[in-house]
């Protein structure tokens, strides 16, 4: 029996020991955190993008996450020929179209909050974005019947997934989903990813809008970054107040970013899908903090449908899942979901202040 309990010994070293050696080598091929990060921007999926690696000796992991950028862009793009979205929409109402592997959980996440917002974020808004084209190139206002032709196309309960063969099909002829809502979001986590993959632990992904920061500020160890809320009604960058914050999303939509202006009057790019125009609510913008981008994404553009008293009570449900926002209104309230009351900090001389959400009406 003896010699049987030294061989079971062994084997059980055996197994321990490269346990130890690859912890032990991990530790070490941390590479160590700089002040200055290694940086690139390009402009794509219609905006600016901007990675920021802290990490001492990874400059090349930033070529890594903008190919990931540009691979999910070439899926999900509305502005290219023969993307994987651009043959699901050609398909509508002829046969279901199959995605990749690499797609499909977008797919799923985009469909999961079309049911959860219980339509205030519609996966199939497409044939009323088509028309508006905001942001893009042909953008205009659409005449009301164009608009009243497009409105029935629009209903994620006519969207049919099949997960086994991972294939999406429209029902109607003239259907189109548009992933604007959720696709920086999904690609944000995805770089994400890479980043993790290839040793990185401090970062900063900028998707124009949608911001990830991964591990602790280089200011010091275990410090959180000071997040900057952004100000909607001014240029990008501006804040009106931060948040600290360790391995977090942080989205806004609002006003401020893609509109069309005619005569004076500013369409912005988040649609009702219940009129067919532009939201004209007393929202100036939502800033969604959760553990990932994609929610963040999604949420943000509900949470603007709903408006700022169903809003708050929306986000406020999902504070289980570490979810929290922030709104913003026209006349420069700001109201905080429970658990961002603690950490908000309020940026003094901007002219902004917290509202009550006790007092709001339902019509704000």
């Amino acid at each position: 029996m003896k010699p049987k309990k030294q061989w079971l010994l062994g084997v059980v070293l055996l197994l321990i020991l490269p346990l130890i050696l690859s912890a032990c080598q991990a530790k070490r091929s941390t590479a160590p955190v700089i002040k200055r990060p290694y940086q690139k921007s390009e402009f794509i999926m219609g905006t600016i993008c901007t990675l920021s690696i802290y990490n001492k000796g990874k400059k090349a992991v930033l070529d890594k996450g903008f190919a990931r950028i540009h691979k999910s862009d070439n899926q999900a793009s509305l502005t290219k020929k023969n993307t994987e979205l651009d043959k699901i929409n050609q398909n509508a109402g002829i046969r279901p179209v199959k995605v990749s592997a690499d797609m499909w959980p977008m797919v799923e996440k985009a469909m999961y909050y079309s049911k959860n917002s219980a339509g205030a974020f519609d996966m199939s808004i497409g044939a009323i974005t088509n028309l508006w084209k905001i942001g893009l190139p042909g953008a205009r206002v659409p005449s009301q019947e164009e608009i009243d032709q497009a409105l029935p196309l629009v209903d994620y309960h006519d969207v049919q997934l099949n997960a086994k063969k991972r294939t999406v099909y429209l029902t109607k002829k003239g259907m189109r989903l548009d992933f604007g809502g959720i696709a920086k979001g999904y690609i944000a986590d995805q770089v994400r990813e890479v980043f993790k993959k290839n040793g990185i632990t401090t970062a900063v992904i900028n998707l124009g809008g949608n911001i990830v920061v991964m591990g602790h500020s280089p200011v010091g160890k275990n410090k959180p970054w000071n997040v900057g809320v952004q100000n909607p009604l001014a240029a990008r960058g501006k804040a009106l107040g931060v948040i600290p914050e360790k391995n977090v999303s942080i989205v806004t939509a609002g006003i401020y970013e893609q509109y069309l202006k005619v005569n004076e009057h500013r369409y912005i790019y988040l649609m009702d899908m219940n009129t067919g125009y532009p939201y004209e609510n007393n929202l100036a913008g939502v800033t969604i903090v959760s553990p990932k981008s994609v929610d963040g994404d999604a949420l943000s553009n509900a949470a603007f449908n709903k408006g700022v008293k169903g809003g708050l009570a929306y986000i406020n449900n999902k504070h289980r899942q570490n979810i929290q926002a922030i709104f913003v209104t026209k006349d420069k309230q700001i109201y905080l979901t429970n658990g961002l009351k603690k950490k908000f900090k309020l940026n003094t001389g901007n002219g902004y202040r917290l509202g009550d959400p006790t007092k709001l009406t339902g019509n704000e």
